[in-house]
């Protein structure tokens, strides 16, 4: 009986990777990448001085820190934890077998990432992940997972992390443009074994939060960084400033080259090179950071779901990842149904049709504490029963529906809470 790819990645083995295909794709891949990218390490510790294995963490600037990690840790291996669905995509699940990469389920327990952590560990090897779960959508570093102190306390590994800033100036979550310009990475060590033992998990991720804490753009209005970029700056812009600063439209921006402008009230704003943001013209206005903005739009946010009768709907296209076929590169799952998707007070209802049948599901709020965007801010993800789900709403607001699930999330009680560290230097 022919198995389907999910009934194949569930039986399969991750090994320590092959040397001779880490070296090849470490020299050929990686090292050209981090020399674009204008890439600088600085060493307060370095992991291959560590005796026997050891785990590394790191701030989640892109889908690429593979290029700002690897070489932090050379010449010695790591097995990466990537997520689940890039498993579905063509050619990307050829360097993952080859480099024996680790799936994961994000925002929902894996049994399977965690045995197979132990098992590479337990071998002698080293293993990489990131603890916030998701490349940074906004520039600034999202919160630690629920969970990771206990993971670590579990392995009894020395921790250390790298420190990425301006990596995700270099390919944001808005336009997937690499835009070179330089990334600085700092290697420290995070936790020995001891000290994981006489610290309690809470205590272990709040340390990991302030440790990784950061903000690309706060970071570059100090640094001054040129980004190379095609005349574009403003491209997909209005995916993450979703809301006029002005007059309060939610998606409701024209963008052109370097700027957005309001289709209500004519606000417009410039971002340059840097990316700094600049109101154009008599009477238009903008916060002075792009993640001020950010920050913004996510305090309305906090507000808006206070509301005891709290809803938001809306029309979204439903995506599914394939069961023999992959996905192109270029696309993260097939289209098969479409639905309305409905956010209340106690959690995610969706009502729909998917290949051709009716669908619906509903999931706690106290059980999703936040969505994945697999590739840019124009939809979102998540797993109902362990399978994966893609929605595109038809307003391209996918980060106002990440924002309010987040704060309903926490403003329920919700395990998975705020970052409390903004920006560490």
């Amino acid at each position: 009986m022919r198995l389907t790819l999910a009934e194949r990645l569930k039986r399969r083995m991750v090994h320590k990777p092959n040397p001779v295909l880490y070296a090849i794709l470490y020299h050929f891949v990686v090292k050209p990448i981090a020399a674009k990218l204008h890439t600088n390490f600085t060493y307060n510790a370095k992991p291959t001085r560590e005796e026997g294995p050891f785990v590394l963490v790191s701030n989640h600037a892109t889908r690429m820190d593979y290029v700002f990690t690897a070489p932090a840790v050379w010449p010695m291996r790591i097995n990466y934890v990537v997520g689940y669905n890039e498993f579905f995509v063509f050619p990307t699940v050829l360097m993952l077998k080859w480099l024996q990469v680790i799936p994961k389920r994000n925002f929902v327990p894996d049994p399977y990432t965690i045995m197979s952590i132990r098992r590479i560990i337990n071998k002698g090897g080293n293993v990489c992940f990131m603890p916030s779960g998701m490349s940074s959508i906004t520039g600034l570093q999202q919160p630690v997972m629920p969970g990771t102190g206990k993971l670590l306390k579990l392995l009894k590994r020395p921790v250390f992390y790298t420190k990425i800033k301006g990596g995700y100036l270099s390919n944001t979550k808005h336009c997937l443009d690499q835009r070179p310009g330089r990334v600085d990475v700092v290697v420290d060590k995070m936790f020995t074994p001891e000290r994981l033992a006489s610290m309690t998990p809470l205590e272990i991720e709040d340390e990991m939060n302030r440790l990784l804490a950061q903000d690309d753009y706060l970071w570059n209005s100090e640094e001054h960084v040129h980004y190379k970029n095609k005349g574009n700056m403003a491209e997909g812009l209005d995916t993450l400033l979703y809301r006029c600063p002005k007059c309060g439209a939610n998606a409701e921006w024209d963008t052109e080259d370097n700027t957005m402008t309001c289709r209500k009230c004519g606000n417009k704003v410039e971002m340059d090179d840097e990316y700094a943001i600049h109101p154009v013209g008599p009477g238009s206005v903008c916060p002075p950071l792009v993640t001020d903005w950010v920050i913004e739009q996510r305090e309305l946010a906090k507000k808006e779901v206070q509301d005891p009768d709290f809803s938001f709907s809306e029309h979204c296209k439903l995506g599914i990842l394939p069961d023999y076929k992959y996905v192109p590169v270029s696309r993260s799952s097939d289209i098969h149904g479409d639905g309305i998707m409905t956010l209340k007070p106690d959690g995610l209802h969706f009502d729909g049709t998917l290949k051709g049948e009716p669908f619906k599901f509903f999931i706690p709020i106290e059980k999703m504490p936040t969505f994945g965007m697999v590739t840019d801010i124009t939809h979102l993800a998540t797993y109902v029963d362990n399978v994966f789900y893609e929605f595109y709403p038809d307003s391209r607001d996918a980060l106002r529906w990440d924002f309010l699930l987040e704060e309903m999330h926490r403003f329920r009680g919700g395990e998975w809470k705020e970052n409390p560290y903004r920006h560490t230097k």
